[in-house]
Formats: structure tokens, sequence, C-alpha cells
């Protein structure tokens, strides 16, 4: 019950930064930002805010810092999530219990919305309302850069969309997953550290922790992506068997990804051990990826 409470608390807070950061617009640009704003201040868990904001507080991080960081890194999620939705793309017409933005709007605006979010994020990263030191304000746009680009999570959806061209492995869809979904996960404990002026050590144990719980986290997508009740989940679902892509589950079967879902939770609270009791919340964190219900 403490994590669920300190996730809805976290979710409200950058549903609000969100909702002053991408003000109602006037004029012929409006339907732009309705896009956005419908995007963005959706119903999301914001679990990758959460990890900047629970991250930064085992450091005594900037509450504002953090929270500014958590909404930039908010935005480029969104981003990803409106173009991955695309006709281009996987071609959905659901997410976060809404319908996707070229639904509610049309594909060029959901275009245009998915890209001015990725630019707004950089743009809140890189004000000195976010942080006083030029240098963190820098090294956290770098990261962000680093993460969400051609080596991180747009790498992944290369990848993704190459499946029909190439035979799948359990590799290849490791290597897909730790760019598409754990790069921005990595990110987000990352970027904690960063703000919270973490040691080298504390730094390698959440990189430990991030690889394995990023991992975790979409091998249970995939499990709700196959096993999940879509008016729960909140998205379209059986989307990659329909498509005939591989993912965990096609290669793994159920109980296989089950089964590496655990061993990856154990991994990551193992990388949390050098925090002791100071990551408890964290800690829960990965009880909430295996018991992922939405």
């Amino acid at each position: 019950m403490e994590f669920e409470t300190r996730l809805t608390e976290i979710a409200d807070k950058v549903t609000v930064a969100l909702d002053q950061l991408i003000p109602p617009a006037q004029g012929p640009e409006a339907d732009l930002m309705r896009a956005m704003r419908h995007a963005a201040l959706a119903n999301g868990k914001r679990m990758r805010p959460f990890y900047v904001i629970e991250t930064g507080a085992l450091f005594e991080g900037d509450e504002k810092a953090l929270l500014r960081t958590a909404a930039a890194l908010e935005c480029v999620h969104t981003y990803s999530l409106v173009h991955d939705d695309l006709p281009c793309m996987d071609d959905d017409d659901l997410r976060r219990g809404q319908p996707t933005v070229h639904k509610a709007f049309d594909e060029a605006t959901a275009v245009l919305a998915g890209d001015a979010l990725l630019t707004l994020a950089f743009k809140i990263l890189a004000s000195e309302d976010t942080h006083s030191d030029p240098a963190v304000r820098l090294r956290l746009i770098e990261r962000l850069a680093d993460a969400s680009g051609a080596n991180g999570m747009v790498g992944g959806q290369m990848i993704d969309m190459l499946q029909e061209a190439s035979p799948r492995d359990l590799n290849t869809i490791t290597r897909m997953q730790r760019l598409k979904t754990g790069a921005l996960i990595s990110y987000s404990v990352e970027a904690g550290a960063i703000i919270g002026g973490a040691s080298v050590n504390a730094r390698h144990a959440l990189a430990g922790f991030a690889q394995d719980l990023g991992l975790a986290y979409q091998i249970a997508d995939d499990l709700l992506d196959a096993t999940g009740d879509q008016t729960v989940v909140g998205k379209t679902l059986r989307s990659d068997a329909d498509a005939g892509k591989a993912n965990f589950v096609t290669i793994l079967g159920v109980e296989g990804a089950r089964e590496r879902v655990q061993l990856l939770a154990a991994q990551a609270r193992q990388h949390l051990d050098f925090f002791r009791d100071r990551a408890n919340i964290l800690l829960q964190s990965v009880d909430y990826v295996l018991d992922r219900t939405r």
C-alpha cells in the first residue's frame, strides 16, 4: 500500500506539472496543443517519473529538479507512445483507456504532437528552473538524448519494425527491449542519481537494478498482452500475436516468461541491497512489476 500511495502521489504531481508545461493555446496551432494534452494528461501509471523522483529521494535531491526532470522524461515517453500507435508503426486505436492521438485527431497531428512533446522535454531540462548548475542540466540532456535516440529507444523501435524481415531469437528480442523499453527506465534512475549527486558505487548499483527491472517490466508487458484484460489494461491487447511478431511470451511460453520475470526481479532486488532499508519503496516497485494487471 505504501508503494501504491506513493506511485499515485507522484503521478498526480507529474500530471499537474505537465498541465502547466503544456498550456491550452489559442490560434491555428490550438489543435496541436490539444493533441499534446490529450496524450500527456491521460491516465498513465507514470512509472518512469516515479523512478526519477524515488531514486533522487535516496540522495535528498532537489524536489523541484526531480519533478521537472520527471515531467521531461514523461514527455519523451508519451511522444514514443503517440508515434508507436501510428498506422505506420503498430496501428493501435486505444492507449491509456482512450482513443490514440491519430484516432482522436488525425495522423498528421499525431506526428506533430509527438515531435512537439520530444522538443518540449529538452526545453524543460535546459531551463535554469530545472537546476541551477549548467553541468547538471547538460548531463541530464546528454543522457536523455542517448536513451531516447538511435542507440536507445528509437533504435529498439527500429529493430521491432524489422521483425517481419528477419527471424527473431531470444538474444535479438532481449536487445530490442533493452533499447526500446529499458533505456528510458535506466535513464529514470540515472537522472535521479545525477540530481542527487550519488556516488559511483551507488550509480553502479542503480544501473544494475534498472537493467534487470526494465527487462522484467517488458516481459510482464508481453504477459499482459497475451493474458490480460483489455478493459483493465487500457490498450489494445494480442497485438503482437495478430501481427505475427515474436516477443518473450511467443519464444519462452507463458510459464517460461513468468520464470524469467521472477529471476530478473530477484536480481533487481539484490542490486538494491546496497541501499539497505533506504530503498524500501523501490523494492516494493519490483513486486508491482511482478503483479501487474495494467
